[in-house]
């Protein structure tokens, strides 16, 4: 048994090295502005241009991934994913223009977007009730370690100023992710979908007695038998009154994510700190603290999120994030510019710190494990599909508008803004979200149902 339960450890842990690359990816693009800006002379529409290119290239992504993981199965989607996260860092590190630049980030966006959709439902749909939210949370922390990987080589390469570096460095992580798909094997609920149930009940005795095995083979195949009955697979499903409202929830999870400030943080953080008195080393050195910080959140929200419960977590996490940005906001508003470093690039540290942290911990990480539960098993990834959709748009809208926003607002009314948007997102959670921890994926289906029915 130990060696099936290894076995399944390492599915887990190389299912989840698709984060890599997009953490990689999104950590190094906020210290290479700092040298692209100069190289190719970019003003704020061109600097939020390719920034949002791998936004733009991961809504594409999110548009088919569903479609194509439901037909092909997860496993091939990932295969696709990883070439072209091997192929797009020899681009970018080449680049002669902002044009091809923007086209082969661009293509890490479609990659992004296609692991997005795909990574959270593989994740959830391959592990036990008991640490499913544990194995799911393994895709954020590749993604944060991704990240500080990223700062780690803008800082290393910062002395050369050599962005070309810092972005074709991201081939390592994306080689690893497709070594690591060769340890992959399709999910066992999608070989139930092709009536393959004899390997779907191999896999799941990887991880699982025996008797847990057979039981959850028969809760799959009775779900499966009923959402046949009720006509629940492809789109047209997705506008069945109870399907429409689980969709509701998780529209809302995926939108929130993006416009609670995060990325703006992520993306532009050397950005703001400059703008309150860092130099330029050391606004990319507090990449460091930030990345660090994200590595522990997560591991905190792996370790807890199936003894705390995903719901608490959320509401505390929207709670202390509106919080600490109100008093970024407060400060910025009230303290006078800066000549050079001082108090006010301090209490901006700090904050950016603690809003870092309590978002990792809770919507940083949580969200895609939520997301990859409460869908249906016949539009699970169709629905994961267009949430991420709508995810991506958000991401790339914050990220394309915010260095405009930013320079004509400045960093106090823009966080302000975005507490205000923290503090509706604790509002959505406290009376929309359900809580899935400990609960079958078949289950938490059954629930849904039943609340619909009440409700009709």
């Amino acid at each position: 048994m130990r060696s099936t339960k290894n076995s399944g450890l390492l599915i887990y842990l190389f299912g989840a090295l698709g984060g890599l690359n997009w953490g990689y990816d999104t950590g190094v693009i906020s210290a290479a502005l700092v040298y692209l800006r100069r190289d190719f002379a970019l003003d704020s529409w061109s600097e939020g241009g390719i920034v949002t290119a791998l936004a733009v290239g991961a809504v594409l992504g999110a548009g088919v991934g569903g479609r194509l993981s439901d037909r092909y199965g997860r496993r091939v989607v990932l295969m696709i994913t990883a070439v072209l996260f091997t192929i797009a860092p020899v681009g970018m590190a080449l680049a002669p223009t902002t044009e091809v630049l923007f086209s082969f980030r661009l293509m890490v966006g479609l990659g992004t977007g296609l692991a997005a959709v795909v990574l959270p439902v593989y994740l959830s749909e391959m592990s036990p009730a008991r640490i499913r939210g544990r194995v799911t949370a393994f895709y954020v922390l590749a993604i944060v370690i991704g990240q500080f990987l990223g700062f780690l080589i803008g800082v290393a390469f910062a002395p050369v100023e050599s962005w070309r570096w810092m972005l074709g460095l991201s081939v390592i992580p994306s080689l690893l992710f497709a070594l690591g798909l060769l340890a992959v094997r399709e999910t066992p609920r999608w070989l139930v979908r092709q009536g393959r149930e004899e390997e779907a009940h191999q896999l799941l005795l990887r991880d699982r007695t025996p008797e847990e095995a057979s039981y959850e083979l028969a809760e799959i195949h009775a779900v499966r038998m009923q959402e046949e009955n009720d006509g629940v697979g492809g789109l047209r499903a997705l506008r069945q009154p109870w399907v429409l409202s689980i969709l509701l929830v998780g529209f809302g999870l995926g939108v929130y994510q993006q416009i609670m400030g995060i990325n703006a943080v992520l993306y532009y953080a050397p950005t703001t700190l400059q703008n309150v008195g860092f130099s330029d080393e050391g606004a990319i050195g507090s990449n460091l603290i930030i990345g660090a910080l994200n590595i522990l959140a997560v591991w905190v929200a792996i370790t807890y999120t199936d003894r705390w419960g995903r719901r608490p977590m959320l509401l505390v996490g929207a709670a202390g994030t509106a919080v600490s940005l109100a008093v970024l906001a407060a400060v910025n508003l009230t303290m006078p510019a800066p000549d050079g470093f001082g108090p006010l690039g301090v209490i901006t540290l700090v904050c950016l710190g603690v809003f870092i942290f309590l978002f990792q911990v809770s919507w940083g990480a949580l969200v895609w494990v939520v997301l990859g539960e409460i869908f249906p098993l016949g539009v699970r990834a169709a629905a994961m599909g267009v949430v991420t959709t709508a995810h991506w748009i958000a991401n790339g809208l914050v990220s394309l508008l915010f260095p405009t926003v930013l320079a004509a607002f400045g960093v106090g009314w823009v966080f302000a803004g975005f507490a205000l948007i923290c503090a509706t997102a604790f509002l959505f959670t406290l009376w929309k979200v359900p809580e899935t921890k400990e609960r079958s994926l078949e289950q938490i289906e059954r629930t849904f149902r039943a609340t619909a029915v009440k409700a009709a």
